[in-house]
């Protein structure tokens, strides 16, 4: 598997911004995540905490798994494609989380969980049956029970892992894919509708305040 140019500026990317926060705690504070700063105005914060992580194995984590995906959405989307999937679904992931958050403003958070997400989610939907997560689990099966998981997550808030961000990342790469690759609806609408029941789930929970 051929690692694509695109790919390394963005892991390059992550890995500059991180090692920079990791040494410099005010250069970490002002660009994290905060749901207080955010509310202040600071929006920028949605994106620049996406390439901030809070350690090396939280990086290494995000970046690895991003290499194994980001190959599949290049090939089938091209290049700027996937750019644009990666940090739309970066932004839907801390734009879910500021949603489910904005009472909380002492809530802070960083990492490219949902933006990796969204390439995940991306992949999946582009490669639904040939894709095998741990060459076992089939692609489809794995992206339903990890969104249904994350929703799991956020009612219950027993860790302390972004479900939302990771939730957002995964809609953002969903709708995504399917603006620019709309063929999909005409030639595997049952997948496509399979994919998007945890995000009815999730919107059903919302609305009924489950969740």
């Amino acid at each position: 598997m051929d690692i694509n140019i695109i790919t390394i500026a963005i892991i390059a990317a992550n890995a500059i911004a991180s090692f920079k926060g990791f040494n410099d705690f005010e250069f970490f504070e002002k660009y994290k995540f905060s749901i207080g700063a955010i509310s202040r105005g600071e929006k920028i914060r949605m994106l620049t905490s996406g390439f901030l992580h809070k350690d090396m194995q939280h990086l290494l984590f995000n970046m690895i798994t991003l290499y194994f995906f980001a190959y599949i959405v290049i090939v089938e989307l091209g290049e700027v494609q996937f750019v644009i999937v990666y940090l739309v679904s970066l932004v839907a992931g801390s734009l879910l989380s500021l949603i489910f958050n904005k009472n909380n403003y002492h809530y802070s958070a960083v990492g490219a969980s949902g933006a990796v997400m969204g390439i995940i989610y991306s992949a999946i939907l582009l490669e639904p049956y040939n894709l095998k997560i741990y060459g076992v689990i089939p692609g489809w099966l794995f992206g339903i029970g990890y969104l249904l998981y994350s929703i799991y997550g956020m009612k219950n808030k027993t860790d302390n892992i972004g479900h939302d961000a990771h939730f957002g990342g995964a809609v953002g790469g969903y709708i995504m894919t399917l603006i620019m690759a709309p063929g999909l609806i005409e030639t595997d609408l049952t997948m496509v509708g399979v994919l998007a029941l945890p995000i009815v789930v999730l919107f059903v929970m919302k609305k009924l305040g489950k969740i």
